[in-house]
């Protein structure tokens, strides 16, 4: 019986390393403001979906009427929950422009 390459095994997590590959490289080759410019776009993804829950919101609001006060109040709560995600991803964003800019002035 042939016994099979423990290789191929590896091969599955290949997209998720290459997708990885880049925010690295872009911190490795551009330093600190590579790390500014994945706080940007941290902060673009926070704005994004906050903007994409306030969307579903009110197309459920728009589509099915004013619901039950159960049905609201799971509404608000699915709301309030990726609104809630969505202010951390732009704190976190927020968060690594500044330690970029100070790491710059600090080393720079």
């Amino acid at each position: 019986m042939r016994r099979q390459s423990e290789s191929l095994l590896l091969l599955p997590l290949l997209p998720i390393f290459l997708a990885g590959m880049f925010p690295m490289l872009l911190i490795g080759l551009l330093g600190f403001a590579g790390l500014a410019l994945f706080g940007v776009l941290l902060i673009c993804t926070g704005l994004a979906s906050g903007i994409e829950a306030r969307d579903a919101y009110s197309l459920d609001v728009i589509t099915h009427g004013y619901a039950k006060r159960s049905e609201r109040a799971v509404q608000a709560s699915d709301l309030h929950a990726a609104t809630r995600l969505a202010w951390m991803l732009e704190a976190a964003g927020i968060a690594v422009i500044i330690t970029a800019v100070l790491g710059f002035l600090y080393f720079g």
